[in-house]
């Protein structure tokens, strides 16, 4: 019997290392293939060809970092479904998902924060019409609807996403990988300590707008004297945002565009962020953290820290799920008890 086929989307160095790790879980058994998060409609494909999407995970530097991944690790690859029929697609987010993914299985991975839900993105999920990409942000990441089985970081986002539309039925609390074991990151080599950190967003690379002057005058404010080490998103127009801090905070302050983030956070005595997921690193090591979002809510929200299990969670789950003949709530209903049984 031929084996079943499984399809995995990436997208940032986050969403592929995540799948990449399930994946790993589940290849002995599935035959698991990868493909960059792509466009499905004419329309969409357009926009990609006119070279207007490279600043997000469909194109530009975010598919490029993908496609050295897969092909350092020997991945099979499937760019846009074109060579196989798959069973189940597992996918890093459901902003799209293409027409022919949706005759398969699908589960849907958060990634880690989900953006605030703006005015602009409340209406274009009461729209019903408007595309939610149109959203310019992930914070209609994972309320479509529109996949069988929805695996959620903690319980505080499966209440979120619960209230944002995808039934409480379909989702799934299995923790999230690379977010699940943040105490680890308190051993690194990261050879600086005792600093504020300041990790910025790529908000104004994503068509929103971003008081960013004010935004560093605040982080002197905060950091009173202490030296302000900067960590950029990767997304970032790296020429402006150097500039911007070299004029407006202190001489000495530091700037990191590559580096591990976490090992940077634990080693901070305060973090500052706008809407990085590094948050909730810095509530898991008992930082001073700063957000644009309400700080209790983001402790309500920070992910399930279970030793690293994550994977094996949600790689357990996609295994009963692509060999189970009823429905996803029925077999979410039945793997709960599995859990609780063996819990007892």
């Amino acid at each position: 019997m031929p084996r079943k086929k499984i399809l995995f989307t990436i997208g940032t160095p986050n969403q592929t290392t995540q799948m990449h790790q399930i994946a790993s879980l589940l290849a002995d058994d599935y035959d698991c293939w990868f493909t960059q998060f792509y466009p499905d409609t004419w329309y969409e494909k357009a926009v990609l060809k006119m070279n207007l999407l490279e600043q997000t995970i469909m194109s530009g530097h975010w598919k490029h970092q993908a496609d050295e991944y897969v092909a350092e690790h020997g991945l099979q690859v499937d760019y846009m479904a074109q060579k196989n029929d798959y069973d189940m697609a597992v996918l890093c987010s459901e902003l799209i998902v293409p027409r022919k993914l949706r005759s398969a299985k699908t589960v849907w991975i958060q990634e880690g924060m989900i953006d605030k839900l703006t005015p602009w993105a409340k209406f274009v999920k009461k729209s019903q019409v408007i595309p939610r990409y149109f959203a310019m942000n992930t914070s209609l990441n994972g309320s479509a609807d529109m996949c069988d089985l929805y695996c959620a970081a903690s319980q505080g986002y499966k209440n979120f996403l619960s209230n944002m539309g995808t039934p409480a039925g379909k989702i799934a609390v299995t923790g999230i990988p690379n977010f699940d074991n943040i105490p680890c990151f308190r051993t690194n080599d990261f050879p600086l300590h005792d600093y504020v950190m300041v990790a910025t967003s790529d908000i104004r690379e994503s068509f929103s707008k971003d008081d960013r002057v004010g935004f560093l005058k605040n982080c002197v404010k905060i950091a009173k004297g202490r030296k302000l080490l900067f960590k950029l998103h990767p997304n970032e127009i790296r020429e402006r945002a150097i500039a911007e801090i070299r004029q407006y905070t202190p001489a000495d302050s530091l700037v990191y565009t590559d580096g591990n983030s976490n090992e940077m956070v634990a080693n901070c005595d305060v973090l500052i962020t706008q809407f990085s997921s590094l948050a909730f690193v810095g509530i898991v090591l008992d930082k001073e953290v700063h957000s644009y979002f309400d700080v209790e809510e983001l402790r309500r929200l920070t992910p399930l820290q279970n030793g690293g299990t994550s994977a094996q969670n949600i790689a357990g789950l996609c295994r009963g799920y692509i060999e189970y003949n009823g429905t996803s709530q029925q077999f979410l209903k039945q793997y709960r008890r599995s859990l609780n049984t063996v819990a007892a």
